[in-house]
């Protein structure tokens, strides 16, 4: 691809797609600094506000399957354009909602206005660009769009202060209407060529390795865009202590670390598979480390609190990871229905971990306005203790070949007396079986 098409591509295809997921990741955060306004100005609880939030990841999830399959059969660039119009009208809504119902439509149709925004930036980078690149633009697109969680923080702090909730969102939604405009007029059209082979959603929920990676993925990154787009601030104002200054630098480095984080990922991917490294090896170190950081939390280790929660913020761009991986199950003509069923589990556990977490820490009564760390220990200890579950799923075949492989080391030990009538028996048959070369002689 010559540089200028490379960059005229970048500008016209990459971009606007890459304001969208931006867009599509403030909204997904931006409640995280808004927690204690909305609760001051609607008297939401923490129940109602884990819900309110955690609308937007319900109606993302549901909306996924539908999406992929118009991506895969309408391209990116008129399925975007139109629902990001419908989150411009969500967030209009947003910004004149003075009760919890209203607050709750909105949020929905935000959700599920921005619902095609990763999806859709994936799908066309599929389309426009080399194969070989797709992991790399991919960890751009998160990189960049994930910028919406660092505006999400000390900028929107200023903003607040200087405008009120109601007039930002009302900012927000103009923003997300030009976009919308933006992508239908600049985004040229892209032929979809129809693949000879059956191509089917059941394709990818029959697969068995779809299902041995998919719950570690969902479990790992919904739970992270979990406490990242929310709990985090209440867990850092109850448990740490912080105030409100320390409060909004600190989710300010977490989002920092986040955007930096799909840089990295993207990079890491991109090398790893040109050396013969899947992106499965990467998927599992990412797993460990979050494990580890939310028992670190959990357990109250002796670390500067920026540190796991620092690898807690990282691990909500590994989807760059995962949708590495499943371009190496599928063929190119079903990426956006296997694209679409991975962020179902993604966006589902992240609805399923933000609701249930506010509906535990309600069994504590708060005392003045702070919970007690044994609330927040039970909820994201449940969390974990599903992570590990489904971590151990994913590496049971490795499991099973280093067994076969220590195995296969004992079977071939020399023999000792004791034991030589049985060795001997052994050895003559694994003779038999071993592969011959019709071209040796012998």
């Amino acid at each position: 691809m010559q540089i200028s098409t490379a960059w005229r591509r970048i500008a016209r295809v990459f971009l606007p797609f890459v304001a969208g997921y931006y867009l599509s990741y403030l909204f997904r955060t931006i409640n995280a600094l808004m927690a204690s306004h909305l609760s001051s100005d609607t008297g939401v609880g923490a129940a109602d506000l884990g819900l309110l939030t955690a609308v937007y990841f319900l109606v993302f999830a549901v909306a996924q399957i539908p999406i992929g399959i118009l991506l895969d059969r309408f391209g990116p660039r008129r399925v975007q354009s139109i629902l990001l119009l419908l989150a411009a009208a969500g967030a209009g809504l947003f910004a004149i909602s003075t009760d919890f119902l209203s607050l709750l439509i909105a949020r929905a149709m935000i959700g599920l206005g921005v619902a095609a925004a990763l999806t859709a930036g994936l799908k066309s980078i599929v389309l426009w660009f080399p194969r070989e690149r797709v992991a790399l633009l991919n960890g751009y697109m998160v990189m960049l769009g994930s910028l919406g969680a660092v505006t999400a923080t000390v900028p929107l702090e200023y903003l607040l202060a200087w405008m009120g909730w109601r007039q930002l969102f009302e900012v927000l939604a103009a923003a997300t209407g030009a976009t919308a405009i933006l992508i239908y007029t600049v985004v040229p059209e892209r032929g979809i060529v129809p693949s000879t082979a059956r191509v089917t959603l059941s394709s990818v929920f029959s697969d068995r390795r779809f299902w041995r990676m998919a719950p570690l993925s969902a479990t790992c990154i919904g739970s992270s865009w979990s406490l990242q787009g929310l709990w985090a601030s209440p867990w850092l104002i109850d448990v740490e202590g912080f105030d409100r200054d320390s409060l909004v630098r600190q989710l300010f480095i977490m989002s920092i670390v986040l955007s930096g984080g799909a840089w990295l990922f993207g990079m890491a991917v991109h090398y790893t598979k040109r050396r013969g490294i899947g992106a499965e090896a990467i998927l599992a170190m990412v797993a460990v480390l979050f494990i580890a950081a939310e028992l670190a939390l959990i357990l109250r280790a002796p670390l500067p609190s920026i540190w796991p929660w620092s690898v807690v913020a990282i691990v909500g761009t590994a989807t760059v990871v995962s949708f590495a991986v499943i371009a190496d199950y599928f063929p190119p003509e079903l990426a956006g229905r296997a694209n679409g069923a991975l962020n179902v589990l993604h966006f589902g556990w992240a609805f399923l971990a933000q609701y249930v977490t506010g509906l535990i820490l309600e069994q504590w009564s708060a005392n003045d306005g702070h919970r007690p760390i044994q609330a927040y220990q039970v909820a994201f200890g449940l969390n974990v203790a599903l992570q590990i579950a489904t971590f151990v799923l994913f590496a049971l075949p490795w499991c099973r070949s280093i067994v076969s492989w220590t195995s296969s080391i004992l079977f071939f030990k020399p023999a000792d007396v004791s034991y030589g009538v049985e060795s001997i028996g052994l050895y003559e048959d694994s003779v038999i079986l071993l592969p011959a070369d019709d071209d040796a002689e012998w």
